[in-house]
C-alpha cells in the first residue's frame, strides 16, 4: 500500500474512531432506552473504525480488508434500511443517511480503503 495513502487512511480512520466512540458514549449512557440498536450501531461503527486503524497502523492487511468490508456492508445495509423504513432509527446513527452527518465520510471511507488495499495486494507490494 501507498505510504501516503496509509497515513492518511490510519488519520482518518482515528479520528472517525474517536468521533463515533463519542457519539456512542454519549447516546448509551445518556439515552439508551430510547433507541437502543441505534446507539449499539454507533458503538460498533466505532469498534470497526478503531480496529481498521489499528489494523492499517500494525500492518495487518487481512484484518483491515475484513473491516472495511465489514463496514461498508454495514453503511449500505444502515442507510437502505433507513430510506425504506425510517421508523428503523428513531435517532441518529455514524451510518444513518449512509453517513451524511458525517459529510459521507462512512461511505466513502471504506471504498477508499479497499481500493487501496486491494491494489496493494494485486501489484504484490508487502501487506499493509
Amino acid at each position: 500500500m501507498n505510504p501516503v495513502a496509509r497515513i492518511i487512511l490510519i488519520v482518518v480512520y482515528s479520528i472517525l474512531g474517536l468521533a463515533a466512540a463519542g457519539r456512542a458514549t454519549v447516546q448509551i449512557s445518556e439515552k439508551f432506552s430510547e433507541a437502543p440498536v441505534a446507539y449499539t450501531v454507533s458503538a460498533i461503527s466505532a469498534v470497526i473504525y478503531i480496529l481498521v486503524a489499528v489494523a492499517l497502523w500494525r500492518g495487518w492487511h487481512t484484518v483491515a480488508l475484513v473491516g472495511t468490508s465489514i463496514e461498508l456492508i454495514g453503511v449500505l445495509t444502515v442507510g437502505t434500511l433507513g430510506y425504506i423504513d425510517s421508523d428503523l432509527w428513531p435517532d441518529e446513527t455514524v451510518w444513518t443517511g449512509y453517513g451524511s452527518g458525517y459529510g459521507w465520510v462512512p461511505l466513502v471511507l471504506p471504498i477508499v480503503a479497499l481500493f487501496f488495499l486491494l491494489r496493494g495486494r494485486r501489484s504484490g507490494e508487502p501487506s499493509a
